[in-house]
């Protein structure tokens, strides 16, 4: 035990000596917030940094992703920690990149300090040296699943398979030889204020559709179009009456944007996309609300005499935290910050939100908790992460602590949580899945 505690003291005195220069990564990543599959600019200063700590990283993993190794001492398991790339779009945040609308109003930039912390921690050569196994440091891409007609256009090229990025990760192989996995999101509501964990997440299908009709003069003769747009709009409030058909329990969400409404104001729109969300906490609650949204989707096209184009694409799946793991990370997170550090919310507690870190659950064991240290409103104009101690270097320092004790003293206990562990899914069987959830069909109402 003293030798445990020995070594997380090192831990934490190595992320403490690098406070400055993580801050600099985190407000280096929010400076230059770039979207899903198009983060070069962040991948390349992820790989500068973890370069500098030694760390030669495999790049260009789905598309703009990166995995780089710290061998321990002696064989033994490999656990991930992962941190993500991207940011979304929201065109009023203070540091929105002007011409993209990109911002990092979810905490992305601030995980990736956390995964660079915890590197820095865990490459000390007295604490390395006594891990059984191998840390795995992979910075992932495309984790809000936003701009989805350029996503497809990619699949369609042959340059993605799955659409995001821990999924493409894990059909191109960046988790085989990875047995757990853990990661921490920042968040600004009250609950999290310190370090939380448990729970659920939704999953989702990701819908793009095109409504189809036919263009004509808009003022001279809009009897001879089909318009696009009302065809649109009768579909989603279609959509719109279906919400109290769903199950409080499920917590289902149905939600989009139109990314394209038609190309003249004077011509009758021939051509409007649409896309969506159907959300859920299991996957039967979002296969029953995305039947219902597709027959509203039909009726707008049939109620014009139009046609509609629905693809379904295979979102993310309900996250399930593996007790073993989560357990040590809060035996860390208290040890760091007393009694009150962690708040384990039970397993029905359903967030609205969904991760692909969900994915990832469903095939090893792997954790998602949270981080207080931001302000203002997930994904809003005013989401900022503002603590830097307590959204990069108290995770830093937890992830690094919890590594410590799976894989110091030949990775008993990281042994022990793998022999514990039952995901539902091999990754054959996940690949599976979500391919039964790909479908594309076209409706002619006409």
């Amino acid at each position: 035990m003293g030798n445990l505690e020995g070594l997380k003291a090192a831990a934490q005195r190595a992320v403490d000596r690098r406070r400055v220069w993580l801050a600099s990564v985190v407000d280096a990543a929010l400076d230059s917030p770039e979207t899903g599959f198009r983060e070069f600019r962040t991948a390349r200063l992820v790989g500068e940094k973890l370069a500098e700590l030694g760390v030669r990283a495999q790049n260009g993993i789905a598309i703009t992703g990166m995995k780089g190794y710290l061998d321990g001492g002696s064989p033994g398991p490999t656990v991930a920690i992962i941190g993500e790339m991207d940011s979304i779009r929201v065109p009023g945040h203070p540091k929105a990149d002007p011409e993209t609308g990109a911002a990092h109003a979810c905490g992305h930039n601030a995980q990736l300090g956390m995964m660079l912390g915890a590197a820095a921690a865990l490459s000390e050569p007295d604490v390395l040296s006594a891990l059984s196994g191998r840390v795995a440091l992979m910075a992932a891409p495309a984790e809000e699943f936003i701009d989805v007609e350029y996503r497809w256009g990619l699949r369609q090229e042959g340059k993605l398979g799955l659409l995001s990025g821990k999924q493409e990760f894990i059909r191109l192989g960046a988790f085989d030889d990875v047995d757990m996995a853990m990661m921490v999101h920042t968040s600004a509501s009250p609950g999290d204020s310190r370090f939380s964990g448990g729970g659920t997440n939704n999953g989702h299908l990701v819908k793009y559709v095109r409504f189809l009709g036919r263009a004509a003069h808009a003022g001279g003769s809009p009897h001879r179009g089909v318009s696009a747009l009302q065809a649109a709009m009768v579909a989603l409030n279609a959509v719109n009456t279906q919400r109290e058909t769903f199950r409080q329990d499920d917590a289902v969400r149905l939600h989009g944007i139109i990314t394209s409404g038609g190309d003249s104001a004077n011509s009758v729109p021939a051509d409007v996309r649409y896309e969506g969300r159907v959300r859920g906490a299991t996957l039967d609650a979002i296969e029953d609300a995305a039947r219902k949204m597709d027959r509203c989707l039909r009726a707008g096209a049939l109620a014009l005499g139009g046609q509609v184009e629905i693809v379904s694409i295979p979102g993310y799946l309900p996250i399930r935290h593996d007790a073993g793991l989560l357990g040590v990370f809060r035996d860390n997170a208290v040890k760091l910050m007393g009694a009150s550090g962690f708040a384990e919310h039970p397993t029905d507690r359903v967030r609205g939100g969904s991760t692909d870190m969900g994915d990832v659950s469903q095939i090893l064991p792997a954790i998602h908790p949270y981080t207080g240290g931001a302000v203002g409103m997930g994904h809003g104009a005013d989401y900022a992460v503002r603590d830097y101690e307590q959204a990069v270097i108290r995770p830093a320092k937890v992830m690094a602590m919890a590594v410590i004790d799976l894989l110091a003293n030949g990775a008993a206990r990281g042994m022990e949580t793998l022999a514990r562990s039952r995901p539902p899914l091999t990754k054959a069987q996940y690949l599976e899945l979500q391919q039964s959830r790909l479908n594309e069909e076209t409706y002619e109402g006409r």
